[in-house]
């Protein structure tokens, strides 16, 4: 089984052929094809982590949709001043799928 350790949105995610992933936004429309940055390459009982081997290392996304992640409640409160405070967010999101591993 051939799978990669990528950087994708300041995070590390561990990807395969056909994987769909959620990272944080990225620049590009849906359809569009990106390329991630490969840290670790595993290829059956092969593993990789040389930095000069690794640049020759190709992993390539598509842009499946932008999203949005689950709704996250910021409440700020203090005691007997009358002082309350609500406030929401909710996450910029990118789904992409793993097309190639090279």
């Amino acid at each position: 089984m051939v799978y990669a350790i990528v950087k994708a949105g300041g995070r590390q995610e561990k990807v395969s052929v056909g994987d769909v992933v959620v990272v944080d936004r990225l620049s590009g429309d849906a359809g569009e094809s990106i390329e991630l940055p490969a840290l670790l390459l595993v290829d059956g009982e092969k593993v990789t982590t040389d930095a000069a081997a690794l640049a020759k290392v190709k992993v390539t996304a598509e842009i499946v949709r932008d999203e949005k992640g689950p709704k996250i409640i910021i409440l700020k409160f203090k005691n007997k001043t009358g002082y309350r405070k609500r406030m929401g967010h909710r996450q910029q999101l990118t789904r992409l799928k793993v097309t190639s591993i090279k």
